[in-house]
């Protein structure tokens, strides 16, 4: 028996990466789990619009009306909100749908093999249309303020350039997105299993970060459920005229963290080249 702290007990040739997930796999279609799944992910992505967008609108109308400085959860309650309501969320569907909750992580995953095509398509979706019924549900209870103080939507900040937001939202995506690949990482589970690390706590925590340091700039996206759900609702030119950011941003955050972490962390492209070159000699 090793001790805590010791490895001697794994070795990486006896670990075996799982297969890759077919790129169509229309049987899935077929199955109770498939569709348990999508409705944990609209119900998730719903309930997490609700609470977040409900927490900014709450701010910024507390802000407004009281004279204190310090009136409002502040920005970093608002963090907190985001990256809290992830915590809670990815801990209650994992074992479900994975806990995606956002079309970045799902993109991110699809590109590495973790989900196939249609499954993608299909989280995508169901996240979309559950962010925009949350965002609904908002306005609905907080219809006085709701676009009083800008309907919880994703814009570019006066002062910032569109490559600025641009940036901000892929390396805060990248951020997210290899937290998520580190923290669900089997490999990982099975060589450091006497550090056991419960997924949905460094999720939430890479979102709280991010969302600290780019609020000021874009409000922070870093999931285009979140960015869309808001914008429907809202529908002000403002943030359709800078939606495309929190699409674009976070999908190429995430297709850089699913090669970072695949091909460079995992040596995805050694043991490609490795099996090229095992080949040619035979």
């Amino acid at each position: 028996m090793a001790k805590e702290g010791e490895n001697s007990t794994f070795h990486a040739r006896d670990y075996v990466d799982p297969p890759p997930a077919p790129l169509i796999d229309a049987s899935e279609l077929k199955k109770w789990s498939f569709y348990r799944a999508l409705i944990a992910e609209f119900i998730a992505t719903m309930l997490f619009l609700y609470i977040t967008v409900l927490t900014v609108i709450g701010h910024k109308s507390q802000v407004a009306t009281s004279p204190d400085a310090c009136s409002g959860v502040g920005l970093l309650g608002i963090a907190w909100a985001f990256g809290g309501m992830i915590f809670i969320l990815v801990y209650c569907t994992a074992g479900i749908s994975g806990g995606h909750i956002n079309p970045a992580v799902t993109f991110g995953l699809f590109l590495a093999r973790k989900v196939s095509l249609i499954r993608a398509i299909a989280y995508m979706l169901a996240q979309s249309l559950g962010a925009i019924c949350g965002v609904g549900l908002v306005k609905a209870f907080q219809s006085a303020y709701y676009n009083r103080y800008g309907g919880g939507a994703n814009t570019l900040a006066d002062g910032y350039s569109t490559g600025t937001g641009l940036g901000a939202e892929i390396i805060g995506t990248f951020v997210l997105v290899y937290t998520v690949f580190s923290a669900t990482d089997p490999k990982r589970k099975a060589r450091d299993s006497h550090v056991p690390v419960l997924a949905p706590l460094p999720i939430g925590f890479a979102v709280f970060m991010v969302h600290l340091a780019t609020i000021p700039i874009t409000g922070t996206g870093i999931n285009p459920a979140r960015s869309i759900g808001a914008a429907v609702i809202f529908n002000n030119k403002k943030a359709w005229d800078d939606h495309w950011i929190f699409w674009v941003g976070p999908m190429i955050g995430a297709a850089i963290a699913a090669f970072y972490h695949q091909f460079i962390l995992r040596a995805g492209a050694a043991k490609a080249l490795g099996s090229f070159r095992s080949q040619t000699h035979v």
